[in-house]
């Protein structure tokens, strides 16, 4: 079971979302809020798996929110959210976000990039992955001596992560052991000086 926390400043939305939840037994729903600063509170005081966050609330926004969560818990943070500018993509990610999903999304598909960021995957809605620069190519990082470091194949890999790919997916992509994948995403972490796999979709995507 997978415990969630949801902030939304929108009220109908928090208690949309509260009802699929607690019809789903695969989902716990430690708590709800309405800023930035109560999905903090609820994530330090509870074991909190996934937080689902909007962006633009009082108090404390979602990108400030994701910090902090990130920072201070074990707490994954999916930004769920109407809104698809680029500063706001580029800031939730490069604080620390493990997914940007637009509500536009049915529930299903809500449950399942929780799932996916819960197992330690990042989840891009496809209109934020073309936002973020899908358009990158090995030319871009010309003279960027910690991505020369990468082999032909961990260069692969990095760009199936930047796509949203998980390891299992990229395993059967590329012929290989999903072992063999966790393996080499160790090594890219190592080689980039990077903490988690959300950080080589940023590092790469950035560019």
């Amino acid at each position: 079971m997978i415990r969630i926390i949801i902030a939304d400043d929108d009220h109908l939305i928090t208690e949309s979302l509260k009802i699929i939840f607690e019809l789903d037994d695969q989902f716990e729903l430690v708590g709800a809020g309405h800023t930035g600063a109560e999905a903090v509170k609820l994530c330090l005081n509870n074991a909190v798996d996934v937080a689902l966050l909007d962006i633009r609330m009082p108090e404390m926004n979602g990108v400030e929110a994701t910090k902090k969560i990130v920072a201070e818990t074990n707490t994954k943070v999916l930004i769920l959210t109407t809104f698809d500018e680029d500063d706001f993509i580029k800031e939730a990610f490069l604080n620390g976000a493990s997914g940007y999903l637009l509500k536009k999304n049915p529930p299903d598909q809500i449950k399942n990039a929780i799932f996916s960021v819960y197992g330690g995957n990042v989840v891009m809605q496809d209109s934020v992955l073309r936002k973020m620069g899908t358009g990158a190519n090995e030319d871009d990082f010309s003279g960027d001596q910690k991505f020369e470091l990468l082999t032909e194949r961990e260069v692969e890999i990095v760009q199936a992560i930047a796509k949203g790919f998980t390891n299992k997916e990229i395993a059967e992509k590329l012929y290989l052991s999903e072992g063999t994948i966790k393996n080499c995403v160790s090594s890219i972490l190592n080689k980039l000086q990077l903490k988690h796999r959300t950080q080589i979709a940023i590092y790469y995507l950035k560019r």
